[in-house]
């Protein structure tokens, strides 16, 4: 994994005027930190500054929203993209978790505030407040549809709501602590939480009932994923016969990231354990990313690959600060994780470049949500952030 660089938040604001400068620093691990700057030496005619770097840092390509850096003596290199727009008026505190509809027409999030909402996407104008969780909401996602949301609180309710008319159709009551995650199956028949009491649970969405408690491991599950598992995987079966009403189950595999420091994954319709994997600290969160290979990042900032089919070693461990992972989403043929301590960064296979997403000033970025060419990140400032890949 690349050595990490790093630059001032506000990069993009700060070379836009004569003579302004922006700090840059890379992270070699066990070495002294390389510390540099950028220099603005006059604006171009199509707008873009015309940068320099400091000794042993080089500006390769700089656009109106990119500059691409690199650290040659510790073969660095770095695409740092500043925000499209940001959205300050759609919560005034800390938003814990957002989702962008499947059209990428609406936006939900939640906030410390007690909020939730529904805006538009393309300008953050708010088009609806979903009221009637007590306390905070934890975590809130679109239905495939991106008409309906499911949302997660710390008053243990699961609840779906109209995105249409921000009317709550089905509660769901069963959990005795905060839901921190969720997941949803196929299109959205069945849906799975976790939570705070240990408890893994699978929901029949059209009768509103708990078609089971798929995992107890008397740990908080601060994370889950559902993916469909590749045919080489043996998810074992089911000791009972399957509720009618568990559709899409089969085949499909369930990973719980645990505050014990475990990464437990079962068989969702089975039950059955697939692996059991212990990492340095709590894990935070965790995604698939095919069939076989996933994600799991923990509270010490390590980030684990693991193959299904081998779990006993990871296939990579990505360890890019020591602050918690918050966030990890799968995106084309690789990913993008967000940090406690700002960061969020983007991993492609073909690219020797890692891809920062900047804005963030050392606040946590702690949901990441994607709709084609578009990121949407929320952070502990109270910001929504939109960026463009195409402004790469």
């Amino acid at each position: 994994m690349a050595v990490p660089l790093r630059i001032q938040s506000d990069w993009a604001q700060a070379l836009r005027k004569d003579e302004g400068e922006a700090w840059l620093s890379c992270h070699p691990p066990g070495k002294p930190t390389l510390y540099g700057s950028l220099t603005c030496q006059g604006i171009g005619l199509d707008g873009i500054p015309e940068v320099t770097a400091s000794e042993g840092f080089i500006v390769n390509e700089i656009n109106k929203k990119s500059i691409h850096i690199s650290c040659p003596k510790e073969n660095a290199s770095s695409k740092f993209l500043a925000p499209y727009t940001t959205f300050s008026r759609i919560h005034t505190k800390s938003i814990t978790c957002l989702d962008i509809s499947s059209g990428g027409g609406l936006g939900v999030s939640s906030s410390t505030d007690g909020s939730m909402k529904i805006w538009q996407a393309s300008n953050g104008e708010l088009r609806r407040v979903l009221e009637g969780h007590v306390f905070d909401v934890n975590c809130c996602r679109f239905f495939p549809s991106g008409l309906v949301v499911l949302s997660g609180g710390m008053d243990a309710q699961l609840k779906i709501w109209s995105a249409e008319d921000a009317s709550c159709v089905v509660t769901f009551k069963g959990h005795k602590g905060g839901i921190l995650d969720t997941a949803i199956v196929d299109r959205g028949k069945n849906v799975v939480s976790g939570s705070r009491d240990g408890t893994a649970r699978l929901w029949d969405c059209g009768r509103s009932a708990c078609l089971g408690v798929i995992a107890d491991c008397g740990s908080s599950i601060n994370g889950v994923a559902v993916g469909t598992a590749d045919n080489s995987i043996n998810l074992g079966s089911p000791e009972q016969t399957p509720s009618e009403r568990e559709v899409g189950t089969e085949s499909k595999m369930l990973l719980l990231a645990r505050e014990d420091k475990k990464l437990q994954c079962l068989g969702l319709q089975s039950r059955q354990p697939v692996f059991l994997f212990i990492g340095s600290d709590a894990f935070n969160c965790c995604s698939f990313l095919s069939g076989f290979l996933l994600l799991a990042g923990t509270q010490d900032g390590n980030i684990y690959q693991l193959d299904v089919r081998s779990p006993r070693a990871p296939v990579q461990v990505i360890h890019r600060s020591g602050a918690p992972v918050m966030s990890l989403l799968s995106f084309r043929d690789g990913f993008i994780a967000s940090q406690g301590d700002g960061s969020c960064f983007i991993v492609q296979q073909d690219l020797d470049y890692v891809i920062e997403l900047t804005g963030a000033d050392c606040d946590p970025v702690y949901k990441v949500a994607t709709w084609e060419k578009q990121i949407y990140t929320c952070c502990r400032d109270g910001l929504v952030r939109r960026y463009q890949l195409s402004d790469l």
